[in-house]
Order: C-alpha cells, then sequence, then structure tokens
C-alpha cells in the first residue's frame, strides 16, 4: 500500500522513570532528524547511515542545548512502520519531551493521532488487523494468561488461523463460480456431499472460535468472581484473607457492606476480579441503601463468571442447599461456575464439618469448600478450585482462543452466512444464492484480518489506542 505523505510524531513512553522515547515516522522522518541532532561523531552523516544504526549526540535549537540523546534509525520498508523512522531516546524530563516535539513540529512534522504508528504498519502491510489490535491488548495486558493471548495473536497465530478458514471457502466458492459460468452445460465440478461435508467443517471450527469469546474476553479484563451470601456470614473477611489485607469492612452488625467493594488478584497466570456484595435478606423497604445494596448484589450474580456463594459451617445443609440453588436461578448462564463456600468451619467440630458435608454433597451438585476466614484455613483450597474453573487447558491453543468483540461478532455472522448455505444445499435451492451465502462468508472473514478494510472500522479500532503506539 502507498506510504502517506506526512510525517508524524509522538511520545511512546508514559510519564515516570528516567529515560523517555520519542518517535518519528514518515517521508521526512531522517531528514528532520538530521537538521536537530548532531552526532558526538563528526565523521556520522545521518541520511547516509544504514538502518538499525544507533547513534549518540544531542539536540539543540538556534544555539540552545536541549539534552544528550541516542537515536535509533530505521529505514524503510524495514521499520516498524514500514516507512523511514526515528527513535529519539532523551531524558524523561516533562520540559525537555515537550521542547524536541516542538522542535520536530517546527521542523514540519505533524502530531500522530492515536494509534497512528500502528495504523500505517497496517496500512503498508506490516500486520494485519488482528495484529495492529493485538498490540493494544499486549500494552493493556496484565496478567501471564492475558499476555499469552496477546501475544500469540501479534505473531500472527490467530490470523493464520482464520486465513485458512478463508482459503478454504475461497477455492469452494471458485468451484462454484465455475458452475455459474457453464451452468448451461448443465456442468458440476464439485461433488456437492463433499462440499457440504466442506462447509460442516469451517463452521464448526468458526462456531468452536466463536464459543470462546466468554472466556478469552474473561482472560484479556479479568475472570469476575462475585462473593455472594446472607449479611455476616464472613464475605468481607473472606475477600481480606484472599486479598491479605483489611481491603472491607468487617462487623458483627448486619448489612455493614451496602455496596460492591472489587479488587483484583492474580491466581495461576490469570487475574481474578473479586466482587463483594452486600448481603441477601428481605430488607425493611425503609432503608433504601440497604435495598439498593441488594439489587446491585443480584445484578452483579447475574452477570459473573465465577460466583462464591457463602455459607455458615453452622447453618442446616437444607438450607444451605436451597440458597445454592437460589444462588443458581439468578445466574444468568448457563456457563456460570459456582462454588459453594462454608465458611467459619472453626466454630464446628471435625465431625459436624465430615457430616454436614456428606449431607451438602448429596443435596448439591457444586464444588465444595470448608474455610474459616478468621483463621485463614482452607484458602490455598478454595484457590485451587477458582484457578481450576478457568479453563486453562484451552491456554495451551491459544489461537483458537478469542479476545475480541469485533472478532467474536464477524465469526457469529460467519456461521450463519454458512448456516444458510447448508440450508440451500438441503433444500435444493439455487446455486447463485448459496454461492451469494458464501462469499458473504467470505467477507466477514476478511473483516477479521482486515483482508477487507471499510474506513469507519478502521477509525473505531485504531481511536483506542494511546498516542505513539
Amino acid at each position: 500500500m502507498a506510504q502517506k505523505e506526512t510525517t508524524i510524531c509522538a511520545p511512546a513512553t508514559s510519564g515516570g522513570g528516567a529515560i523517555a522515547l520519542i518517535r518519528v515516522s514518515g517521508p521526512e522522518a531522517i531528514r528532520i532528524i538530521s537538521r536537530i541532532f548532531k552526532p558526538t561523531d563528526n565523521q556520522v552523516d545521518i541520511l547516509n547511515t544504514k538502518g538499525y544504526t544507533l547513534i549518540l549526540g544531542t539536540i539543540s535549537s538556534q544555539g540552545e542545548f536541549i539534552d544528550e540523546v541516542l537515536v535509533s534509525l530505521f529505514r524503510s520498508p524495514l521499520s516498524y512502520t514500514g516507512e523511514d523512522m526515528a527513535e529519539i531516546c532523551c531524558h524523561a524530563s516533562a520540559f525537555i519531551q515537550q521542547r524536541i516535539m516542538e522542535i520536530i513540529i517546527g521542523q514540519g512534522a505533524e502530531t500522530a493521532s492515536p494509534g497512528e504508528f500502528t495504523r500505517r504498519a497496517f496500512m503498508n502491510g506490516k500486520m494485519d488487523l488482528s495484529q495492529a489490535e493485538a498490540v493494544a491488548d499486549i500494552i493493556a495486558s496484565d496478567s501471564e494468561a492475558a499476555h499469552r493471548l496477546a501475544a500469540t495473536q501479534l505473531r500472527g497465530g490467530f490470523s493464520s488461523e482464520i486465513e485458512k478458514l478463508r482459503q478454504e471457502l475461497l477455492s469452494f466458492a471458485s468451484l462454484i463460480e465455475l458452475e455459474l459460468d457453464f451452468s448451461e452445460e448443465d456442468v458440476m465440478f464439485a461433488d456437492r456431499f463433499a462440499m457440504t461435508e466442506t462447509i460442516i467443517k469451517i463452521k464448526s471450527l468458526v462456531d468452536r472460535l466463536a464459543s470462546s469469546f466468554r472466556l478469552g474476553n474473561a482472560i484479556k479484563k479479568g475472570i469476575p468472581v462475585v462473593i455472594a451470601g446472607r449479611p455476616n456470614v464472613g464475605k468481607s473477611s473472606l475477600l481480606n484473607v484472599l486479598l491479605q489485607e483489611e481491603r472491607a469492612i468487617v462487623s458483627e452488625i448486619p448489612g455493614t457492606t451496602r455496596d460492591t467493594i472489587e479488587e483484583v488478584l492474580h491466581l495461576g497466570g490469570v487475574l481474578f476480579r473479586f466482587i463483594d456484595t452486600a448481603g441477601l435478606r428481605e430488607t425493611d423497604s425503609r432503608d433504601k441503601v440497604e435495598a439498593k445494596g441488594i439489587e446491585r448484589t443480584k445484578a452483579k450474580v447475574e452477570n459473573a463468571d465465577v460466583v462464591l456463594a457463602v455459607a455458615e459451617a453452622t447453618d442446616r445443609a437444607d438450607d444451605t442447599a436451597a440458597f445454592a440453588r437460589t444462588i443458581a436461578e439468578m445466574t444468568g448462564s448457563i456457563g456460570t461456575k459456582i462454588i459453594l463456600v462454608i465458611n467459619k468451619s472453626d466454630l464446628v467440630s471435625e465431625k459436624q464439618i465430615s457430616k454436614l458435608k456428606k449431607e451438602l454433597i448429596a443435596l448439591c451438585e457444586v464444588p465444595l469448600v470448608f474455610v474459616s476466614a478468621t483463621k485463614s484455613s482452607g484458602i490455598e483450597e478454595l484457590k485451587k478450585y477458582l484457578t481450576g474453573s478457568v479453563e486453562t487447558g484451552s491456554l495451551k491453543a491459544p489461537q483458537y482462543i478469542v479476545t475480541n468483540a469485533r472478532h467474536y461478532e464477524a465469526l457469529k455472522n460467519v456461521s450463519e452466512s454458512l448456516t444458510r448455505a447448508l440450508d440451500g444445499f438441503r433444500d435444493g435451492i439455487p446455486t447463485e444464492l448459496i454461492a451469494t451465502d458464501i462469499r458473504q462468508a467470505i467477507y466477514y472473514l476478511g473483516l477479521i484480518t482486515g483482508r477487507i478494510t471499510p474506513d469507519d472500522i478502521l477509525g473505531e479500532i485504531f481511536s483506542k489506542f494511546c498516542i505513539g503506539k
């Protein structure tokens, strides 16, 4: 693709630290650097220096010394953007960065818009669209699992799977188009049974990818874990002992927690977002604050991936089982994992715990763990249940996990198009109509990798990037 005419610049590092990086990219990038930068080695000619070269020197403006810097040169097309590029490594003073930016802009460069460096990399064929989106994901990744998914996508693992599907459909479509060209001769170029089997196979993989979005999105943003239960069962104490800090207020007074409290914790390389909620109980209609808290609790349970249903070891087995069923009814998805947590196990004997455990196993079909938040017992076992609630086996094939809502929507459209094509073969509809559905599926797969790139989609994607990337 053709390069853009303008030369852009922007800081590529956030505040803090001792060193900052300023990027310059475009047809005039190296020429601009040559006018404002003086190499320490007087023999160095910036305009004739090869790419992948580091040069020490100073930046000055009209005799004003600004900073001693290290300049990295990259020549087109062997750069991040595919254009001529330079990166200035300077001291991280806000004043120094601002002055260098002013000097570069004064030489004819423009301030880059959010994501413009990566957008140019995409436009110049350095990466496809899903890889470009992974750049933002890898910057935002805050767990080992999220980083692994983003890194796989950045290296093209996901793209290659999508491209395989697209190529299969293209081959499929070419046979159908060939038949349409020879329709008057009534020539058939492909076996209808083999075609149907191919579509079924492709649709199966597309559906598998789409179904992975719930997991991928949760790993990307953090697995939401709601701690729910009656007042005073120890929900806040449980949150505190999991976090190993006094995050939530603990009191013997029922209804202390009136709003949700959210904190994060890394377990087994996965980020979990714990949400402590108001106690579930029938409340006085005059207590509007507590009633509002309970409504929020129900909403959080409905949208949770994991619910820690907390009860007390002193409760009757029938009551605890009924509570677990109530939580199950509140959840909005059959994919929600419920872990029944029996707190305050230090208040009963081992014999009572054994008896209660047998009764609950007979009454409930959810994982069960006994803990004591005050004694910190059973917590490691609970953490194992939490990490086990995530389909970590899927992470061994990260190229098959979808983390992007745009990709998910496109895959759903692919599946719908292929379903119509299968129905068409079954019902004997005209081949040209089946060809239309196949072309639509190819179109939606192309949207994922950027084979099809409507400007509004590009604008939406790159507007979410940080400036300098």
